[in-house]
């Protein structure tokens, strides 16, 4: 698990490493179009299992901590689908990698994977 270490005085937030690489290349990418954005989680049982928000902002120091010492793979149709939700009224509601979606059941209780053509 990496974090999100942000604001002064910080607060940091636990985000396995591939998302983690998600949001630093979108909050970069937003940054530098000086588009600030809402970004809420849930939060982990560990805190109480409720959700978070936070304004994204220049003017707030953050810092990008990974656990592990390679790049995570970056999906591409993940990033964009998190480009127009940050741009969006409501902001980025971060929910699960589409990568580590769990098997669902059909109505006909076959087992299928969520349909994620990136994966």
């Amino acid at each position: 698990m990496g974090s999100l270490i942000y604001g002064a005085p910080a607060i940091e937030v636990s985000f396995d490493d591939r998302t983690l690489a998600h949001l630093e290349l979108l909050i970069g990418a937003k940054l530098r179009r000086r588009e600030s954005f809402m970004l809420s989680w849930r939060d982990s049982t560990e805190v109480g299992d409720g959700r978070s928000s936070a304004w994204i902002d220049n003017g707030i120091p953050m810092f990008f901590r990974y656990s592990g010492s390679r790049t995570p793979l970056i999906d591409k149709e993940w990033l964009e689908e998190l480009v127009v939700q940050a741009g969006s009224n409501r902001g980025l509601q971060l929910g699960d990698d589409p990568a580590t979606e769990q098997l669902v059941r059909a109505k006909d209780n076959s087992v299928k994977r969520k349909d994620h053509p990136a994966r």
